[in-house]
């Protein structure tokens, strides 16, 4: 009869700090280990406690629960240590998905790395993963952005930067900023395909995959959390019809207004078209932009 030895251990290790990840929607989603290792913690510190009260409560987890958020994580980070000195251990949590992705808890792993204690990944939930699987704009790698700045200028400002990554771009975005980021978004890189997944797991959950353009008309209800999938520019042999001078002068002017250089400006452009930075160059040479150029 074939043996099956036991991967992990069904006592926690003493003295280990726990990074669990929790469901992001469906309450289904936590795996048999995530739930045995928050039942078996010694504490748990979460990002919101009555959040995550809701998540124990199916599951019959009785374990403590502190308080972790960015407001108090540096506070937090010493009782949180001794605790771990004295062999105890100690699960960490966000309000959903796994935690430290554009969550507290990133100072806390440090700390406790450098203290020398052990730290454990309890993998699970990703929003960011389950967006780009169902988005059908995977490919070998991508680029993972977490929130956009608030404000429009440093938002284009990103966004530029991003329209040379030829691999899918990834990121969350509040409701209340989600129309205003997808047309910076279209102003920088063009109408270039989308998806926008709400509620990811939730009964809600919606998927709109297509142009820019067209899911700006599309998104009708502005509630809930967002999570953007952006397909990677063209590839070099990929080469689109240049706009009119005056249009690639127009964008070249955004792109510098926003804190790009000049030749950051022009290998974006050359990327959104499939054309050589020289071609770029060379056009706008010939509408007179010289004194825009090194």
């Amino acid at each position: 009869m074939v043996q099956y030895r036991r991967l992990v251990p069904s006592v926690l290790s003493p003295g280990t700090l726990y990074i669990v990840s929790t469901p992001i929607g469906n309450l289904e989603d936590i795996t048999y280990r995530a739930v045995r290792v928050l039942r078996q913690a010694n504490l748990v510190a979460a990002e919101d406690t009555r959040r995550t009260a809701k998540l124990f409560a199916p599951y019959g987890i009785t374990t403590r629960r502190v308080s972790l958020h960015e407001h108090n994580e540096a506070k937090r980070i010493p009782s949180l240590l001794r605790r771990l000195s004295r062999g105890e251990t100690v699960a960490v949590v966000s309000d959903a998905g796994t935690p430290l992705v554009s969550d507290p808890g990133a100072r806390l792993v440090r700390a406790t790395l450098e203290a020398g204690h052990r730290v454990e990944a309890v993998p699970g939930p990703s929003a960011v993963l389950a967006a780009l699987a169902a988005s059908g704009l995977a490919a070998d790698g991508f680029t993972f952005v977490g929130f956009p700045p608030a404000r429009s200028k440093d938002r284009k400002l990103l966004f530029s930067k991003l329209a040379l990554q030829q691999r899918p771009v990834v990121f969350f975005e509040a409701p209340h900023r989600i129309r205003h980021s997808l047309l910076d978004l279209q102003e920088i890189v063009g109408d270039r395909h989308i998806a926008v997944c709400r509620e990811i797991t939730k009964r809600h959950e919606t998927l709109v995959i297509g142009p820019i353009s067209s899911i700006l008309s599309k998104i009708k209800e502005i509630r809930g959390e967002f999570t953007i999938v952006v397909s990677g520019g063209p590839i070099a042999e990929t080469v689109v019809q240049l706009p009119s001078s005056t249009k690639l002068t127009e964008e070249f002017g955004q792109m510098t207004a926003v804190g790009l250089s000049r030749r950051e400006a022009i290998r974006s452009l050359a990327t959104r078209y499939g054309q050589s930075s020289r071609t770029v160059y060379q056009c706008l040479e010939e509408t007179k932009v010289e004194r825009y150029v090194d």
